[in-house]
């Protein structure tokens, strides 16, 4: 699964949010259902990836003295990038998917009634 789906992923979010469910539609909630279980393995993916590049950055780091300083260097730099976009992505999607669990719970609620 790779992270350049995730603007799909958040952009059906977000039609998801828009959208005015029947109440207590089951096919509604199976997509709320669906589109979240997607999310949470998107965020599982970001988390392996930045275990994965904080891992190089420690590698790296003492590793830094030894052989070329400068391509070291260079790929601590984009290593340490990647982790700040990892960060970030991985919040966005965070706060998304909490959004999207809240409607998720409150159309559920509403087709108990």
């Amino acid at each position: 699964m790779a992270t350049e789906t995730i603007p799909a992923l958040l952009e059906q979010i977000d039609e998801l949010l828009a959208e005015s469910p029947a109440e207590g539609e089951a096919e509604t909630l199976a997509r709320f259902e669906r589109t979240l279980t997607d999310g949470y393995a998107h965020a599982l993916v970001l988390e392996a990836e930045r275990w994965r590049l904080e891992q190089r950055m420690s590698e790296l780091a003492s590793e830094l003295t030894d052989g070329n300083q400068e391509l070291k260097s260079q790929e601590l730099a984009q290593v340490s990038c990647g982790l700040a976009t990892n960060a970030a992505a991985l919040k966005d999607l965070r706060a998304t998917l909490a959004r999207l669990r809240a409607r998720a719970t409150s159309v559920r609620g509403t087709s108990l009634d």
